[in-house]
Formats: structure tokens, sequence, C-alpha cells
């Protein structure tokens, strides 16, 4: 018998299991409540919007605010017939926990590459009756509560995609919706002493002894902190910065961190992609090598390649003003959260209050009446349609801070 460690397979598929899916769907309000601690709220009026579409084939596309947004989008399923799929990284698809996923209808893209096997089965299964398919078209997490970064284009390619082949075979076009999804978390009760808790253990581990009466003071003395830390950890001299903008600073940060990692890993910069589609690149490159095979240059190793990997992800949609825009505890909390993931080296650190999830569903877009818009311009036609579900999606999220 070969002593040789199991090649993992190029691709997980979904092996959706009804009964277990049925039993998750029924501990949801439970598992929400204690484990994330959480309550989910769906509008009646958004229900109906689904009801009416209960037999057609639909991708939903929700904002990724953060990791558990999974068990949010549950109740969405809870609440409708047929299987729901859903895509997610091929890393999460370890051991039992990925069986697990597998059998809740979850299966593998790599990120940082064309997946070819996974986009294949996207397109088959897009083109079965009643399909339920779930992207982020955010592409992972923004950490942000209130914004949404830019949605990539392949959520609304693959529709289409599947559509067009469809088209060849039928004789009369079918419905396929595109079902933009509004999540929102907002706390339930008052956060003073979990944000003033979370102030000081922030300020402790970093050794600031003056603490600002203004907790946005506060926040922005944490933040500059943690800015001089990584630029001292990086190498970028204080002249370069001098008399510099925070945002100014953080892009140059963001960009030396980027760079230095493309280029120990031989990896050519595709300086017109989004950071975090480089990052997917930079991660699956990483993920290809054994620690062994990348030497040690200077700061530069392959740990500290991929802890930058996960900085980048991790403030990657962060601006400087994003609290001072609306200071609520929200915007306090995602910010504090995020810092905490680089003070604390933890990927997700634990809630600290009971939040109530909105879930707000945008009016469902039919391909079908774009799809002639679609074969005479695909470009065109792709973009204005990512632009339009960013926009309901954003606009839906600003109408639950307004209720």
């Amino acid at each position: 018998m070969s002593n040789l460690p199991e090649k993992s397979p190029e691709f997980y598929p979904p092996q959706p299991n009804l009964w277990l899916i049925r039993f998750c769907q029924f501990l949801l309000p439970w598992v929400a409540r204690w484990f994330y601690k959480m309550s989910v709220e769906i509008d009646e009026r958004d229900l109906k919007k689904l009801a009416a579409i209960q037999t057609e084939r639909i991708v939903f596309l929700p904002n990724h605010v953060m990791l558990p947004d999974w068990i949010t989008i549950g109740f969405i399923s809870k609440n409708m017939t047929g299987t729901f799929y859903y895509l997610a990284a091929y890393e999460s698809f370890q051991g039992i926990v990925g069986k697990f996923l597998q059998q809740l209808g979850v299966y593998s893209v790599k990120r940082g590459m064309a997946d070819r096997t996974s986009i294949a089965y996207t397109l088959e299964l897009l083109r079965q009756p009643q399909t339920r398919l779930v992207i982020f078209p955010e592409g992972g997490c923004s950490y942000q509560n209130d914004t949404v970064m830019p949605f990539r284009p392949g959520a609304i390619q693959l529709p289409f995609q599947a559509i067009k082949k469809m088209a060849k075979s039928a004789e009369d076009l079918p419905s396929f919706y595109l079902v933009p999804v509004s999540l929102k978390y907002k706390y339930v009760g008052d956060m003073t002493t979990v944000i003033e808790q979370t102030f000081s253990n922030l300020e402790s581990a970093l050794n600031i002894s003056k603490k600002s009466e203004d907790n946005y003071q506060r926040l922005r003395d944490i933040s500059e902190r943690i800015l001089i830390n990584l630029e001292k950890e990086y190498g970028i001299e204080s002249q370069e910065i001098a008399g510099k903008e925070w945002n100014e600073r953080i892009e140059k940060l963001k960009k030396y961190a980027l760079e230095n990692c493309e280029q120990q890993l031989d990896i050519t910069p595709a300086k017109n992609t989004p950071i975090r589609e480089r990052v997917y690149r930079i991660q699956y490159a990483l993920n290809s090598l054994a620690e062994s095979q990348l030497p040690e240059r200077g700061y530069w190793n392959y740990r500290s390649i991929y802890k930058t990997t996960v900085r980048l992800l991790n403030f990657n949609a962060i601006y400087d003003g994003y609290v001072a825009d609306a200071p609520t505890p929200e915007r306090f909390m995602d910010t504090l959260t995020r810092l905490e993931r680089e003070v604390f080296e933890t990927d997700q650190p634990p809630p600290k209050a009971l939040r109530k999830a909105y879930i707000r569903i945008g009016d469902p877009i039919d391909l079908k009446n774009h799809f002639q818009a679609y074969q005479k311009n695909k470009i065109t036609t792709i973009e204005t349609l990512r632009k339009q579900v960013q926009e309901i999606v954003q606009q839906n999220l600003q109408k639950v801070e307004g209720e």
C-alpha cells in the first residue's frame, strides 16, 4: 500500500442530502440565535416576489458582509421549494466540514484562476429546471455592513451562457431570473459597553496609554498605530509617506504588499484587475507550492506572503471616513472587528452582541427580456445588468438603515 498522501480532487461537486438540508433548515433559527447571535427578518412583500417566480430558474445575488451570510441566506431557502446550490472557495472543502457542505448543496470554485470544471458544472446546473443558485458577486467578504464592493460580471455572464445553450434546443426561450439580495445586520441593544470593551482590548494590545474621551478619535488613534506598525513591518520609509493623507498611505501600503507578493511568486501583475482577484491568484500560486519550495528572501517567505494576503483581503474595502460618514454602532464594529483580526491574528472574532439580520429582495430581473440585447452586444449588456443589480442591492441596504 502506498504511503503517499491522498491527492485532493480538482473539484468538489454538490451532493445534496434532502433530509439533512430539511433538518438544518428546521434548526436554523436556533443555530442563528445561539451560535451567531442573530435573528433574521424577511419582509412578507419580498416573500411574495419569490413566490411569484417559484417555478423558474433563479440566481440569487447577495452582498457578502461576513462569513455567516450563508446562515442568513438559509432563511430564503427555508421559505422556498427546491434545492439551493452555493458556490464556495475550494479551500473550504477540507475534512468533515467539506463533506458536510457538499451535502448542503455547496460546491467548489478555485479563486484566482479560470476553474473550467466548476464553470462547466455551473453551466449544466443552470440549465436544469427550477435551479436555485446562490453566487456572492463581490467575490468575498466586504466586512462592511453598509456598502458593497464592485460586483463581478461572471455572476451575470454564466446565466446568459446557459440561456444561450438552451436557446439552441428550445422553441420558446425560458425565463431566467436574477434576484438582487441585500443583507444587512443591525445591533438590537445598546452597544456602548461592547464598543468600550473592544476599544480597551485593542488599546491594551497596542500599548496605547493615552485614551481620548471621543470614541471616533480613539478609533483613529488605534488605526494610526496599526498603520504605522504595518508601514514599519514592510519597510516603507517615513519620508515616502510624509504629509500624505491616510487614504494615500493605505493605498501605497496595499500596492507595495501586493506587488511584492506577486514578485516573490513570479506572477505578472494584472494592474487593471481588482485587488481581491490578484490576491486570489497569489493564494492559488502559494497553495500549489510546499513551504520548502519557496526560498526566504529577507522579510518575504511562504508564511509572510500568506499573512499578507489575509491582510489585503481584510483591509481591501477599508477607507478613511467610513465611520465618520455615519458613526453608527454597526460601522464602529465593522472597523473594530477588522482591527481585531489584524491585532489578534484571528480569522473570525466571535459575535459580541445580538443582531437582527435584514433580508431585502430586489425586483427579479428576467434575463429572457435582455437576451436579444446580449446577442447584439455581450459586454455592454452584462455591464449594464451588473451595475443595475449592484445599485439595487446598495439602495436596499440604505432603505434598511432608514427603517
